[in-house]
């Protein structure tokens, strides 16, 4: 399969990130699918405000947001080169690294826009608002390549599964997990799509089935705790994820559900897929045991769109993200290429 072979044009039509030249616009996720509304970010905090509150969400989404937000708090301060601007960014940049600790896409967006400040003149401004623009613009490119590659381990008729968001909405656009169902639509690869509920946020029930069907892509709703027995019905042959966070052994951090469901696909025998950006890749931890895992607000899981439905009284645990073990993954799909069945060796050969 090749990229060219796709028709971008009918399977994404959703921009989740708009930067107009003077302010960033989000598409306000916490609100979908019901009011399409945008969140207008004047400065490097509203940035990183909508970042925590999840108005945008998506390892790869939040890394180009935080990129723009670093843009918007170079035009509140005065500086005459690189140096200076990046002596005087760095709080800014520090809270927007706050935000969402665990995906690695922010801290690396935030970490080459500071590498566009090195040796910069009067144009660092400029510079920086270039460097923006790529990292969304390549973004897009790889997402469009990893779903080409990706669909290309699927066999003609499979069934899918995927779990949260990671379209459109999650990137520049195309997606990562989601650009390999896109693809493989396209190609005539994939029989039929199934998307978890991924409780407490809904990012399935919310997002991804009503980004599929803007794309005219029929996908089934599951609970998410009806996973296993979907596999044992045989209508799935992978389960195809994204990332917020590749180690060096293949281990991979991914929404809170993830580790479950790739167990239940080595008992049933279905193939899992991860399929991120190599700016996901975080060679410098050697394992999933050393990643900071989030814990939200434990009142998320006390109600469903704002209507309590615990007693009061009742404790909560709320981790954002897990961790599934390089064993249980079959492949890892970033614009590189492909590496199956993922070794701490394989790793290094990828990414050095």
């Amino acid at each position: 399969m090749n990229d060219t072979a796709i028709d971008y044009a009918r399977y994404d039509h959703i921009r989740p990130i708009l930067w107009t030249g003077e302010l960033l616009e989000l598409l306000d996720q916490r609100k979908l699918p019901f009011v399409v509304e945008h969140v207008h970010c004047h400065d490097s905090d509203e940035v990183a405000h909508a970042i925590h509150a999840l108005a945008v969400r998506g390892a790869p989404a939040i890394g180009i947001a935080a990129a723009w937000g670093v843009v918007l708090a170079a035009r509140a301060l005065e500086a005459s080169d690189g140096e200076e601007a990046a002596r005087k960014l760095e709080p800014a940049l520090q809270r927007l690294n706050a935000a969402r600790p665990t995906a690695v896409n922010l801290a690396w967006a935030l970490a080459r826009m500071r590498r566009a400040l090195e040796g910069a003149g009067g144009d660092w401004r400029a510079l920086l608002e270039r460097e923006a623009q790529a990292i969304a613009d390549e973004d897009l490119a790889a997402n469009r390549h990893m779903g080409a590659l990706g669909a290309g381990l699927i066999a003609p008729g499979s069934g899918v599964l995927t779990h949260c968001n990671t379209g459109s909405l999650a990137t520049a656009g195309f997606g990562t997990a989601l650009g390999v169902i896109r693809a493989g639509m396209a190609q005539g690869r994939i029989g039929r799509v199934f998307a978890g509920e991924t409780r407490p946020w809904l990012q399935g029930a919310r997002l991804t089935v009503w980004e599929l069907q803007q794309d005219g892509i029929d996908a089934t709703l599951i609970a998410d705790s009806a996973a296993s027995h979907l596999m044992k019905t045989g209508a799935v042959q992978w389960v195809v994820v994204g990332a917020d966070r590749i180690c060096a052994n293949g281990d991979t951090a991914n929404k809170i559900g993830t580790y479950q469901l790739a167990i239940a696909a080595r008992h049933h025998g279905v193939k899992f897929m991860v399929v991120a950006p190599s700016s996901t890749v975080d060679m410098d931890t050697a394992d999933g045991a050393q990643i900071e895992i989030e814990q939200r607000d434990p009142g998320e899981l006390f109600g469903i769109g704002g209507t309590r439905t615990v007693a009061e009284g009742i404790a909560a645990w709320n981790p954002v993200f897990d961790v599934t073990p390089g064993t249980l993954i079959d492949a890892i799909v970033t614009e590189r290429g492909v590496i199956e069945n993922p070794t701490p060796d394989k790793m290094r050969a990828a990414f050095g």
